[in-house]
């Protein structure tokens, strides 16, 4: 998400109140110096300085008022419909008072949460459109083969080509509602991670290095850990351990780990190096979708041997 530069503004409330203030002071003030200074300078020129007070009061009011409210309201609604007509825009810089700072750190938060969405949307028609043009290139022309009259072995294995295909379409189709369930938020919850991994069948045995406690719900947090044992369990791991700490969620295996050329893609949708033993490629998408649903970051981590990954959650 876009940062933004906090600077020091006076709040809102302090705004509107030293606003009302000298709306309520200024005539007053203009009469007590009318009849200090009407005898004195005479009537018509105390008038004059009264009225330039009012002036000059009043236009700094103004600018006020233009700086701190006006300003940041035209910047975030300038903002707001150019995300509306699909760009990226920058984060608006003029934003007021802490309170506008604080609207206009949500409206950026939801920009990049629909841009996002509308992202992975295409990018899953694009992908799905792909993945299954191959299945079902293989479930037609073995069709075509057996209406043609094959027989005996080859009958079989053309058979055995439709099983297949059909077999990768049915896990494509799952993981891509496991990914659209994960984006769908059910809301606030803490779990403690040991009550989470009790108790919960994963391909590969998990330890709790140091327990803890953490702001996702423990349906959440068992997904999140089915998945990433599955994937270590895939690649060859016996083991995942995890460790609590202040920067968050510490997962780590105890497999071969992520070659450097792929690490840049591992949380790519679709992107698999098991295609031939029917790897999706979804696994790992869909954790990274889960943990973002929930206000989280996860990112792969350096390590010697294995794979790691950090959670954390704001």
């Amino acid at each position: 998400m876009r940062r933004i530069i906090k600077k020091w503004r006076p709040p809102l409330a302090f705004v509107l109140g030293g606003t009302l203030a000298a709306v309520l002071t200024l005539p007053i003030l203009g009469i007590v110096n009318l009849r200090l200074w009407g005898n004195v300078m005479g009537w018509g020129e105390a008038a004059w300085l009264v009225a330039w007070i009012a002036i000059v009061a009043t236009a700094v009011l103004a600018f006020l008022l233009w700086r701190l409210v006006l300003r940041p309201v035209w910047s975030l609604d300038r903002y707001a419909q150019e995300v509306r007509k699909g760009a990226r825009p920058d984060a608006p810089t003029h934003l007021g008072t802490p309170e506008f700072m604080g609207l206009a750190a949500s409206v950026m938060g939801m920009g990049d949460s629909l841009q996002s969405r509308a992202d992975s949307l295409q990018a899953y028609a694009d992908h799905v459109t792909h993945e299954l043009k191959s299945p079902l290139t293989a479930i037609r022309g073995a069709a075509e083969l057996l209406q043609a009259g094959a027989k005996g072995e080859d009958a079989k294995a053309l058979n055995k080509t439709i099983t297949d295909a059909a077999a990768r379409m049915q896990n494509l189709l799952d993981d891509l509602v496991r990914h659209a369930r994960a984006a769908a938020s059910t809301g606030p919850g803490t779990v403690r991670v040991s009550d989470a991994v009790e108790n919960l069948r994963a391909d590969v045995a998990l330890g709790v290095e140091a327990d803890g406690v953490l702001p996702i719900s423990a349906d959440d947090l068992r997904t999140i850990l089915t998945q990433l044992a599955g994937n270590a369990a895939a690649h060859g791991a016996n083991r995942l351990s995890l460790r609590v700490s202040d920067a968050g969620l510490d997962v780590w295996d105890d497999g071969p780990g992520v070659s450097p050329g792929n690490r840049d893609r591992v949380f790519d949708p679709f992107f698999t190096t098991r295609r031939e033993e029917g790897g999706t490629g979804m696994g790992l998408s869909i954790v990274r979708s889960l943990v973002q649903a929930r206000g989280g970051q996860i990112a792969l981590q350096e390590s010697g041997e294995g794979a790691r990954f950090l959670i954390t959650f704001e």
